[in-house]
């Protein structure tokens, strides 16, 4: 009876440690340099371009809506509910006007808002996770030269136990690794952490993380229910037939190589996004997903 009493006092213990855990705001460190400030000169031009290659202003703009780009409400339609997208502009009150560099860092890399609260991963950082410090702050002077729109945040639609999000900081400590600037070549680094191509062409686990060991393999749960295709893989179709010519071009104006037009999601990504990106960029692209075929 003793040790059957200790144990319950240990597990009472245990828990309400892990859940005092779960409740304290995060703050993770970050690091910036005199060199990758958003208030130096050209970051807010550089800026542009990378917002254009991180997706950025499809998922921040509820065009549906009559909504107004960059200032969110959109509706994202998951598995486990409808999330609706913040607004990114220089509003004080509703948006990030009040947000410092660190701010803004941190809630990219690291998924904690400017509270400390948990941001859910529906928001990519587990790919951005990747992206340089410089390109992170070039974002953010981007989008403090918009005009601020009053758009406060609606109330996502998702059920409890996923409605708290303290839980995502275990799940963080789960499947997420901590911020790393990899020294990628540039495909690499545009598929994999601006583009985060695999938020979409990755299946999820049940706990809705990406399959580390199934990369750009197809999800047949994608966003707002499409089924999205495998890039590499086993049933990556006719894909891997694709020159890299014929993809670069798919990227700019979404003609695929038997003159069928991109449909749904990957639309919106051509139209909004990869389009707007340098040949050079669209071909680094190109080349990338091309190696993944020819192993």
């Amino acid at each position: 009876m003793r040790l059957l009493r200790l144990a319950i006092i240990g597990a009472l213990a245990t828990g309400a440690l892990v859940l005092a855990w779960l409740s304290v705001p995060s703050s993770s460190p970050v690091v910036i340099t005199e060199e990758s400030s958003s208030r130096d000169p050209g970051m807010a031009e550089r800026g542009a371009y990378v917002v254009r290659a991180a997706g950025c202003i499809s998922c921040h703009w509820d065009r549906k809506g009559s909504g107004i780009a960059f200032a969110g409400g959109r509706a994202l339609a998951t598995p486990f509910g409808v999330f609706y997208s913040p607004n990114l502009t220089p509003d004080v009150e509703t948006g990030i006007g009040g947000w410092s560099d660190e701010d803004f860092v941190r809630a990219v890399t690291w998924g904690e808002g400017i509270h400390g609260e948990q941001l859910y991963p529906v928001f990519p950082y587990t790919s951005y996770s990747a992206m340089g410090v410089s390109d992170v702050l070039a974002i953010k002077a981007y989008l403090f030269t918009l005009k601020p729109v009053k758009a406060p945040q609606l109330e996502n639609k998702i059920s409890f136990p996923f409605s708290w999000r303290a839980l995502m900081k275990g799940w963080k400590l789960l499947f997420v690794d901590s911020p790393q600037n990899e020294d990628w070549p540039r495909g690499e680094y545009l598929v994999r952490a601006l583009g985060h191509c695999g938020q979409c062409h990755t299946p999820r686990n049940f706990f809705g993380a990406l399959d580390g060991g199934a990369h750009l393999q197809g999800n047949r749960s994608g966003p707002d229910g499409w089924r999205v295709p495998a890039l590499v893989g086993a049933t990556k179709s006719n894909f891997a037939d694709w020159s890299v010519e014929e993809i670069a071009e798919y990227l700019k104006s979404g003609v695929k190589p038997d003159f069928d037009s991109a449909q749904g999601p990957m639309a919106e990504v051509i139209e909004d996004n990869t389009k707007h990106l340098t040949s050079e960029d669209r071909r680094a692209i190109a080349l990338y997903l091309k190696s993944l075929n020819q192993h």
